[in-house]
């Protein structure tokens, strides 16, 4: 598991991690779900991020756009 604050960085290794690829391979627009990302693992991410401090970050809103750079823009605007 990946430390420290949530910057796109964090969040890019953190997806990446989870789908078990090099933070390079995720691309900004590409669809997470279609990647390999599931519901459970979506969760996982939810709470690793509010425990870093994302408050109000929720998995509807995650799901409903599941690239990351919107997932980027979610986090950051989580954790200001």
């Amino acid at each position: 598991m990946t430390t420290g604050t949530l910057t796109a960085d964090r969040v890019r290794a953190d997806v990446a991690d989870l789908l078990g690829v090099e933070p390079a391979e995720v691309g900004a627009d590409a669809d997470l779900l279609d990647l390999g990302l599931d519901s459970m693992r979506i969760m996982s991410l939810v709470e690793r991020w509010r425990a870093a401090g994302a408050t109000g970050l929720e998995f509807a809103d995650l799901a409903e756009d599941p690239r990351l750079a919107r997932w980027t823009e979610l986090v950051a605007g989580a954790s200001a």
